[in-house]
């Protein structure tokens, strides 16, 4: 079977390993480590982002090492990045709703505005009937 521990080990520690693989024009996130007490990308803490908005990969290089399409104000960072830093967009990005068409006014709140409602229902309890409504609401 086995002749050494060795080998066993190898065996055991390909179980769940998958080769990640990207072509180019797939967009990917890309992963932000949260550091304590540095804000890079708004919150800190237990709510910060672990993974950025999805940019365009535009050339392989190697096996294992990408280069994304970064927009100007990353400009400073280089563009290239490993691919264990990287995770796929599930969907089409096109439909991600950009934050710049959300007005945010100065205390960092915007207004919903409801479109129509979709549904409505009314559950029974055993002396309380509670009404609900599902409303579309315009930047959800």
């Amino acid at each position: 079977m086995f002749k050494n521990y060795s080998e066993l080990s190898e065996v055991l520690s390909d179980v769940r390993h998958r080769d990640l693989e990207f072509k180019e024009a797939y967009w990917v996130f890309l992963e932000v480590f949260p550091m304590k007490g540095i804000m890079q990308f708004g919150e800190k803490g237990k709510l910060s982002l672990r993974y950025a908005r999805p940019y365009g990969i535009i050339q392989r290089i190697g096996r294992v090492a990408y280069n994304l399409e970064l927009p100007a104000e990353m400009s400073l960072l280089h563009p290239m990045f490993h691919v264990s830093m990287l995770k796929k967009v599930v969907g089409d990005p096109s439909l991600i709703v950009p934050v710049e068409t959300i007005e945010v006014n100065e205390e960092l709140t915007y207004v919903e505005i409801p479109v129509t409602i979709l549904d409505r229902q009314v559950r029974k309890l055993r002396n309380k009937e509670i009404a609900s409504v599902k409303v579309l609401w315009q930047n959800q």
